[in-house]
């Protein structure tokens, strides 16, 4: 660009030399906003997990210090609302815990003596007392932290097809202009001026300019038309690649599901029990409770007017309250295994039920169970069109988890995803994308918490879901949907595609006209103005060209 815009000064073409600089200024501006920008992902993963813990002293009684002094073997304590401090195995109390930041998984599970518990989850009923199993600086959360930092430092940024080819084409321009200008009057016959006028002219036909400015307008384009359809591209390098896809991993929790626990079935279990009288005494236990699956089914049956009494939360296995003189329990298949009232009808239920992925509630009295009530976090209406679109381009979707196989297999067959994985940890998902990545070729993984960040800096694409994604996610992740709708990623794919085909027309463009116009300004009669043709007219159309992208992805 400097010998170039030199050139032009020499002969005297002030605005040509201006407009060159200027938009070689505007490239590299528009390249400079286009890259990966430093993404703050730790920050938010360290806030996950409290800096003090309640510790049990030798003398019985409680003090609060820094979880860093914290050793393996101290018992700790959690009250509701707290969030577990480190990682350790339950040894007294019972509670439910919300494990999605670490686990991703939908529903909060019951604890209770001898269950693990993870640093950064929140317990969200009873207060319960744990040994600590690991210092805070080798917990899951600690390890999930370690592990981004590792994925964005192995990332290594693609080196560009025009940046490769400038290193040969500035030098080869110079050297032919040199060429040209000291061994055209000897082998040709020109005068010295004449030989020095075209040398020059040639100089300004072969300003990269418009090869330059190809790259950026075309990837800018594609930006802009993925963030129409509220697509977050965060480089032009992942437009680029997104292409290559082979494989994509998806979370399932939020991503091909709602994310949220709803009642999809119940049935009277009792001959005896009317389907009204279940549904009204079940609504009001449920309605007293505010774990998800409680909320869950009084959000899904008709309110009622009946009115409870001595209403008792069961840690870890339900609800009880008396209606109408008879005290009802609602709860889970551990509370009715402890009355004595499970059957083999009702295991048979129960097992259905768990298969297709539910979680399953069962409302009994002294002497019978009554009803059965299933809650799933149930599928988006656009994830099986979305995941067939996919295979269509070419695309093996796997799902990857932290529920149980069973509500994996379940989901993933409901969505039309032939492979799914499931009780997977952060630490497992990140060496499942590892597997994909040299089994299958370059792989994009999609998720939308904490517990996806690993595997979303991993990959060679990381979709983040942003509507009901983690900041961290966010953070970690190369592209964010904000609807959340997996057909984007699709879209993305197909855009793409077209973008590279773009790319590519414009560096046959850019490199087509210069060459045309090279050989005229060696052999024939090409002037300073054809030369400004040649420089400015492969700029516009180049740009044109990039600029069509805009429309690629139709609005809707």
């Amino acid at each position: 660009m400097t010998v170039a815009v030199t050139g032009a000064f020499a002969i005297g073409q002030w605005p040509e030399a201006a407009m060159v600089m200027a938009l070689y200024a505007i490239a590299e501006a528009i390249e400079a906003r286009a890259v990966d920008r430093a993404r703050n992902a730790i920050k938010g993963l360290l806030d996950m997990a409290p800096d003090q813990a309640s510790v049990r002293q030798v003398d019985g009684s409680w003090k609060v210090v820094p979880v860093a002094e914290v050793v393996v073997g101290a018992l700790l304590r959690v009250k509701p609302g707290e969030r577990v401090p480190m990682d350790g195995v339950v040894r007294s109390g019972q509670t439910s815990i919300n494990q999605a930041p670490v686990t991703g998984e939908s529903i909060p599970v019951d604890k209770t003596t001898g269950d693990s518990v993870f640093a950064g989850t929140i317990n969200e009923s009873g207060t319960f007392e744990f040994e600590v199993t690991a210092l805070a600086s080798d917990s899951t959360l600690a390890r999930i932290i370690h592990a981004v930092e590792e994925a964005q430092a192995t990332r290594a940024p693609t080196q560009g097809f025009v940046d490769r080819f400038a290193a040969i084409y500035t030098p080869a321009v110079f050297v032919i202009a040199l060429a040209v200008a000291l061994l055209g009057p000897w082998l040709l016959g020109w005068t010295w001026m004449q030989a020095i006028y075209k040398a020059l002219v040639l100089l300004v036909i072969a300003c990269p300019c418009a090869l330059v400015i190809s790259t950026p307008v075309t990837i800018v384009s594609g930006l802009a038309a993925a963030a129409r359809r509220g697509i977050l591209i965060k480089g032009g390098i992942y437009l680029e690649e997104a292409r290559k896809l082979k494989a994509i991993a998806l979370d399932k929790t939020g991503t091909i599901t709602e994310g949220k626990p709803r009642l999809v079935d119940w049935s009277v279990i009792d001959a005896q029990t009317e389907a009204a009288e279940a549904e009204h005494v079940a609504v009001v236990l449920a309605s007293h409770s505010d774990h998800p699956v409680s909320r869950a089914i009084a959000a899904g049956l008709k309110p009622s007017d009946v009115e409870a009494r001595d209403f008792t939360a069961l840690a870890g296995r339900g609800v009880q309250a008396n209606v109408g003189g008879v005290t009802y329990v609602l709860g889970n298949h551990r509370l009715i295994e402890e009355r004595d009232q499970c059957s083999p009808e009702i295991e048979e239920q129960l097992k259905r039920h768990e298969e297709a992925g539910r979680t399953v509630t069962l409302l009994a009295r002294p002497e019978r169970v009554l009803a059965l009530f299933a809650v799933a976090d149930t599928i988006k209406p656009s994830s099986r069109e979305a995941i067939a679109s996919l295979q269509t381009l070419g695309i093996t979707p796997v799902m990857l988890t932290g529920d149980n196989q069973a509500t994996a297999t379940a989901v993933a067959h409901e969505a039309g995803i032939a492979q799914a994985r499931g009780n997977l940890l952060p630490e497992d998902k990140l060496e499942a994308i590892k597997t994909l990545q040299r089994d299958l070729g370059s792989t994009a993984m999609t998720g939308d918490g904490i517990n996806d960040a690993p595997a979303l800096a991993q990959a060679d694409i990381g979709v983040a879901m942003g509507a009901a994604g983690t900041d961290t996610a966010m953070e970690a992740a190369d592209v964010v949907v904000m609807n959340d709708d997996l057909r984007r990623i699709a879209e993305t794919v197909k855009l793409s595609r077209s973008t590279h085909a773009v790319l590519w027309q414009n560096i046959v463009l850019a490199l087509g006209i210069k060459a045309i116009f090279l050989v005229l300004a060696v052999f024939g009669s090409a002037t300073m103005w054809m030369a400004v043709f040649a420089d400015m007219g492969a700029s516009m159309l180049v740009v044109l060209n990039g600029l069509r992208l805009l429309n690629a992805v139709q609005k809707t």
